[in-house]
């Protein structure tokens, strides 16, 4: 498996290389006369929020496609597994809002951990469930819709913004992923990351 995923990795930079050099070279100067739907002005208000849409309907997407690898393709490496951690198809999702959002609700400080408290696969494959739904539905919302008066009015609306904004975002992430790689024995198990903080 690791092999094919890293020839599949090697495809897709291929790919995306190739793409670069033509239409840095090749392709046309500007995308509205040919293919409309993937032309777009940075200021376009509503052609931005319908790109926020497509993002989060991929990540939805994505979030589904690990529910799937965990509960029918395989399953997933779990650390806790009998006999010192093994892959395993995850049988029982939980699926209960009080249980997946109260991860949210609980102090990241002290003991209680907030999300990075999570301590078994049935809960990160039903929180991925819970997680992929709200990222459809937000993204069909926002292909739908067009900014609210407030948000026009709050947002900077122009290519450097967005950048911004998403670099934001990355680093929240980012930052959010170094708590649980040094914390979170289940998400990021020791054997492929390495030891936790606590071990």
């Amino acid at each position: 498996p690791y092999f094919v995923s890293g020839v599949l990795h090697l495809i897709s930079s291929a790919v995306l290389g190739f793409g670069g050099i033509y239409h840095a070279l090749l392709g046309p100067e500007t995308l509205e006369e040919s293919f409309p739907f993937f032309g777009y002005v940075w200021k376009d208000r509503n052609k931005m929020t319908t790109i926020l849409g497509i993002h989060l309907i991929l990540l939805g997407i994505g979030a589904f496609l690990l529910v799937l690898k965990a509960l029918y393709f395989g399953g997933v490496y779990d650390t806790w597994a009998p006999g010192g951690g093994d892959v395993r198809k995850i049988s029982n999702l939980t699926l209960s809002p009080s249980v997946i959002f109260g991860y949210l609700l609980k102090s990241p400080f002290g003991g209680e951990g907030w999300i990075v408290s999570v301590d078994d696969l049935e809960d990160i494959i039903g929180g991925h469930v819970w997680l992929g739904s709200i990222c459809i539905l937000g993204g069909i919302w926002h292909i739908l819709t067009k900014p609210f008066a407030w948000a026009r009015r709050a947002f900077v609306w122009s290519g450097e913004a967005y950048l911004s904004y998403s670099l934001g975002a990355l680093s929240v992430f980012g930052f959010i992923a170094c708590c649980f790689v040094w914390f979170n024995n289940t998400a990021y198990p020791s054997e492929f990351y390495g030891p936790t903080g606590p071990e």
